[in-house]
C-alpha cells in the first residue's frame, strides 16, 4: 500500500505589503503625536480692564503656549473662574489652534474705609486697593447691603468719576448719599435712583463746566456753588 504525500505550501512573506503596512503605521503614528502635541498659537481676551491679557493668560496656565489638545474649553474656563477678580467665562476655538476668551469681570465696585476691604461686584471683600470710590463712613447693615446691590449698576466708566461716598440721611430721606466726584462736584442721591447717577455726564454737561451740588434725590437740579 503506497503512502499519501501530502504537500504543504510554503508561505512567501509579502515584504512589498509588510513594508507599505510598516509605513502607514510610522506616518500615522507621527500625525496622531503631532496634532496631540500641536501647541495654542494664538490667543485673543475679550472685555477684560482690571486684568491685563497676560495675567488672564498666565491664570489659563497658557503662558508657555501648551497642547490644544490637552487644554479643552472647559479647562480652561475653569481656571479662569477659580480666580477673585473674574465672575463668568466664555472660552471656544477656532481654526484648533486659536484660544478666544471672553471675559467677565469680578471687578472692584468701592473701597470700605471702616473695614478697610475692597467690595467685589458679587459683594466679596478683599485687602488690595483700586482706584474705585471710597465709603468714608459707617452704613447701616440693611442700607449697607442694598449699597452694594445699587453700585454693581453703576456703569464703570462712572465709577471712575466718583471719589468718595458718604452715607449721609436727613429727616425726611433715610437712604440719602452724598457722592464726591472727582471733577469737584457733589451729587445727593438716593438707593431708589442710584442709576440715575449713569446719567451723569449727560446732566452736567447743561451746567457749562460750573461747580455746584447736584440733587438727584428729588429732581435733577443743580445748585452752584463756584462761578
Amino acid at each position: 500500500m503506497k503512502r499519501r504525500t501530502v504537500k504543504r505550501k510554503k508561505r512567501i512573506l509579502n515584504l512589498k505589503k509588510v513594508f507599505f503596512c510598516f509605513v502607514f503605521l510610522f506616518l500615522f503614528g507621527t500625525a496622531i503625536k503631532r496634532i496631540i502635541t500641536m501647541p495654542i498659537k494664538n490667543i485673543y481676551i475679550y472685555n477684560n480692564q482690571l486684568l491685563t491679557d497676560q495675567e488672564i493668560i498666565e491664570i489659563a496656565k497658557l503662558d508657555k503656549y501648551p497642547s490644544t489638545l490637552k487644554n479643552f474649553s472647559f479647562l480652561i474656563k475653569s481656571r479662569l473662574e477659580s480666580n477673585q477678580y473674574i465672575k463668568q467665562v466664555q472660552v471656544s476655538k477656532k481654526n484648533f489652534v486659536e484660544v478666544h476668551i471672553k471675559v467677565k469681570e469680578n471687578y472692584p465696585i468701592f473701597i470700605n474705609r471702616i473695614s478697610n476691604k475692597t467690595v467685589l461686584l458679587d459683594g466679596r471683600e478683599v485687602g488690595e486697593t483700586f482706584a474705585v470710590p471710597t465709603l468714608i463712613n459707617i452704613v447701616p447693615d440693611t442700607k449697607y447691603n442694598l449699597l452694594i446691590d445699587k453700585m454693581r449698576l453703576v456703569d464703570r466708566d462712572i465709577l471712575f468719576r466718583i471719589s468718595e461716598i458718604e452715607y449721609s440721611p436727613n429727616e425726611v430721606e433715610g437712604n440719602r448719599f452724598l457722592l464726591y466726584m472727582n471733577d469737584g462736584n457733589y451729587v445727593y442721591i438716593t438707593l431708589d435712583k442710584f442709576s440715575n447717577i449713569n446719567s451723569y455726564v449727560d446732566i452736567i454737561k447743561n451746567f457749562e463746566n460750573k461747580k455746584g451740588i447736584l440733587h438727584l434725590d428729588y429732581g435733577n437740579h443743580f445748585t452752584i456753588i463756584d462761578n
